[in-house]
């Protein structure tokens, strides 16, 4: 498999160029969040706000007005926690074209409750005008910016950094409201967003080889939600599964079951992700090993469903395994 070192970095700068209405403004994280570089390129375009996030969308609601478009780049949880009144009231009230770009989505860092956005679909969801994407591989990261700039409207970006693994052909890129269908089965359809596809992927090749049928998709437009592909996927399976970088509470598996409960199908969800819980620090791995969020938790949920016993052993679990981030601190892993 591919990985890509840093697909935003190059990527962003390249696709800025000929937009001179593109402006960054970031809230003291400048590096961490990918755009040292294009800070670099077009200082004139490059705003930070420091450490004063409800200025920063202030700041940006205002270049919104003006005509610019603004691109936040700052860790998740500092777009809509401390911020919220602002991004409510003067950005998506509105309906301003502002590009919210989050890092650290989920339980990506060691950083702790302070640092894990692990709410914000649910809080975002309920926000109206608002847009929200999820970027799974290198190749949605780099073809988010332009299913963003599509949107007439804020637009909520769950982001990826450091390495990623490139599941996605670069000429297959993210497109808005579509999702991708990876697998086809009817026994069990798995649905996932972000990072939790690469674990979906690894447990799906071993039910095929057991010989339960998996309809696999990923879904990275989590607002406005559902497309004719996943809905009949849900509609035709007998165990449905929801895998997210969330709370159970609100996110990717709360949408399936509210799609569930208004078209009347009464079929069970099971929703994979945090419950209810704060995560503590440690590498992704660990969080999602220690949070049943990989692979062997998405297996003991499909064996409970359908009153199987896999057989599944660890050694060839790790067989099949595809390039997981290890989680290593670094210097900007905070």
């Amino acid at each position: 498999m591919e990985l890509v070192t840093r697909p935003h970095v190059e990527n962003f700068i390249e696709w800025s160029k000929d937009r001179p209405e593109v402006v960054v403004v970031t809230a003291d994280l400048t590096n961490s969040c990918e755009v040292g570089k294009w800070r670099d390129t077009y200082p004139d375009r490059y705003i930070s706000a420091g450490m004063a996030e409800q200025n920063m969308l202030g700041v940006a609601a205002g270049l919104a007005r003006e005509g610019f478009s603004p691109w936040l780049h700052t860790f998740a949880v500092f777009l809509y926690r401390r911020p919220y009144d602002q991004l409510a009231m003067s950005i998506a009230y509105p309906n301003l074209p502002v590009r919210l770009v989050g890092f650290l989505p989920g339980i990506v860092t060691p950083g702790g409750v302070t640092h894990q956005a692990i709410e914000d679909v649910a809080i975002l969801r309920a926000t109206p005008n608002m847009t929200i994407l999820e970027t799974g591989d290198a190749t949605e990261v780099e073809s988010v910016l332009d299913v963003a700039e599509q949107v007439d409207g804020p637009v909520y970006i769950r982001m990826l950094r450091g390495v990623l693994p490139r599941l996605f052909a670069k000429d297959e890129p993210m497109r808005l409201g579509e999702s991708r269908e990876l697998t086809t089965g009817d026994d069990v359809t798995i649905i996932s967003s972000g990072l939790m596809t690469e674990q979906a992927l690894r447990a799906s090749r071993l039910l095929e080889m057991r010989g339960i049928g998996v309809n696999l998709l990923h879904v990275s437009t989590l607002k406005p939600f559902g497309d004719p592909t996943l809905m009949s996927a849900i509609e035709r399976s007998k165990v449905i599964v929801t895998m997210e970088n969330h709370s159970v509470i609100g996110g990717l598996g709360s949408a399936v079951s509210e799609y569930i409960t208004d078209e009347g199908l009464g079929k069970k969800v099971v929703r994979l992700g945090l419950r209810d819980t704060y995560a503590h620090g440690a590498s992704t791995k660990y969080l999602m090993r220690e949070y049943g969020l990989d692979a062997a938790a998405l297996l003991r949920a499909v064996e409970a469903e359908l009153r199987i016993d896999l057989k599944v052993t660890p050694e060839e679990l790790d067989a099949v395994s595809l390039q997981i981030r290890d989680g290593k601190v670094n210097a900007e892993s905070l």
